[in-house]
C-alpha cells in the first residue's frame, strides 16, 4: 500500500445537504421536528409494549418493541448531529466521532436488517400456521432471534470497522454528506483501499440486496396462501403488506443503491441517506405499530390508568 504523505488529520468536515442559509434554517426546523416525531411515537411505543400485560403473550410485539428501540437508535446516531450542523458554518466531526458513527449505523442497521426478517418469518407463521404460531414462536425463540439480529449486527459492522479504523487518513478530510459512512470515508484514506471497496460492496451491499428479497419472497408467499384460503382476506393482507412493502423499499432502496455501487460518485447519496436515517424510523411506528387495533387499545388503557392516577391523588 502506498501512501500519499506522512501528516495525519484528526478531523472531518461534513457537507451536509445545502450550502444555502435559508434552506439551512428550513431543514433545522424540519428535522428537529422528525427527530421529536421518531422519538415520541417509538418511546410510546416501547412503553407501551413494556407496561400492557396484554400485549406480553402475542410474540409480535415483542419483535415491534425491538424495531422500535433499534429505531430510535439509528436515528439519535444520525439526526441530532445533523440538525445542529444546519446552525454552524463548520460542519465538524472528530476522526474517532467519525469511526464511532460508522461502527453504530452499521451494526444497528444491520440488527434492523436481520430483525425484518425474523418479524416477516413471524407473520407467515402467523397467518399460515396459526393453530402452531405460539408454540413455534416461543419466548424462547423470539429471545434467540433477536440476540441473533444483534449478533449478525455486530459482525457485519466489525468485519468492515476493524480494517477501516487502521487506516491512514492524511490528505483531503472533506465529506459530501450529512454524516460519516464507510463508501465515502475509505475515498479520503491515504493508501489503496481497493480490497475494502469489494469488501463493502460484498458485505453491506448484498447483505441489504438479500434481506430485501428475502422479505419480498415472504410477503408473496403469505399473499399466495391467504389467496388460496380466503379470497376476501386477500384485500386486508394485499393493504396491510403493501404499506410494510413501502416502508422496507424506503429503507433497503437506497442501502442497496449506496452499498452496492458505493465508489461511484452520485450527489445524490447524501439525499437517499436521510431515507433510512429519519424517514424510515418515522414511519415504521405508523405501518407496524400505529395503525394496529390491538396498540390503539393498550394505549388508550395506559392513558386510562395514567388519569386514574393522577384523580386518585
Amino acid at each position: 500500500m502506498k501512501m500519499v504523505n506522512s501528516s495525519k488529520i484528526s478531523e472531518f468536515v461534513l457537507l451536509g445537504l445545502t450550502n444555502t442559509r435559508e434552506l439551512e434554517i428550513i431543514f433545522f426546523f424540519i428535522f428537529l421536528l422528525a427527530y421529536a416525531a421518531i422519538m415520541a411515537g417509538n418511546l410510546l411505543i416501547v412503553v407501551t409494549i413494556t407496561f400492557d400485560s396484554h400485549l406480553h403473550s402475542p410474540p409480535m410485539y415483542f419483535l415491534l418493541g425491538n424495531l422500535s428501540f433499534l429505531d430510535m437508535s439509528i436515528s439519535t446516531i444520525t439526526t441530532p448531529k445533523m440538525v445542529t450542523d444546519f446552525l454552524r458554518e463548520n460542519k465538524i466531526i472528530s476522526l474517532w466521532g467519525c469511526m464511532a458513527q460508522m461502527f453504530f449505523l452499521h451494526f444497528l442497521g444491520g440488527s434492523e436488517m436481520t430483525l425484518l426478517i425474523v418479524m416477516a418469518v413471524d407473520r407467515y407463521i402467523a397467518i399460515c400456521k396459526p393453530l402452531h404460531y405460539t408454540t413455534i414462536m416461543n419466548r424462547r425463540v423470539l429471545t434467540g432471534s433477536v440476540l441473533l439480529s444483534w449478533a449478525i449486527g455486530f459482525v457485519h459492522t466489525m468485519s468492515q470497522m476493524v480494517f477501516t479504523i487502521t487506516l491512514p487518513f492524511c490528505g483531503p478530510n472533506v465529506v459530501d454528506s450529512i454524516f460519516c459512512d464507510l463508501p465515502l470515508v475509505l475515498k479520503l484514506a491515504c493508501t489503496e483501499t481497493y480490497v475494502l471497496e469489494l469488501l463493502v460492496i460484498a458485505d453491506s451491499g448484498l447483505l441489504s440486496f438479500i434481506c430485501f428479497i428475502l422479505l419480498l419472497i415472504s410477503y408473496i408467499v403469505i399473499l399466495v396462501t391467504v389467496q388460496r384460503r380466503s379470497s376476501g382476506g386477500l384485500s386486508k393482507a394485499l393493504s396491510t403488506l403493501s404499506a410494510h412493502i413501502t416502508v422496507v423499499t424506503l429503507f433497503f432502496g437506497p442501502c442497496i443503491f449506496i452499498y452496492a455501487w458505493p465508489f461511484s460518485s452520485f450527489s445524490v447519496d447524501k439525499f437517499l441517506s436521510v431515507f433510512y436515517s429519519v424517514i424510515t424510523p418515522l414511519l415504521n411506528p405508523i405501518i407496524y405499530t400505529l395503525r394496529n387495533q390491538e396498540m390503539k387499545a393498550a394505549m388508550s388503557r395506559l392513558r386510562t390508568q395514567h388519569v386514574s392516577s393522577r384523580q386518585t391523588f
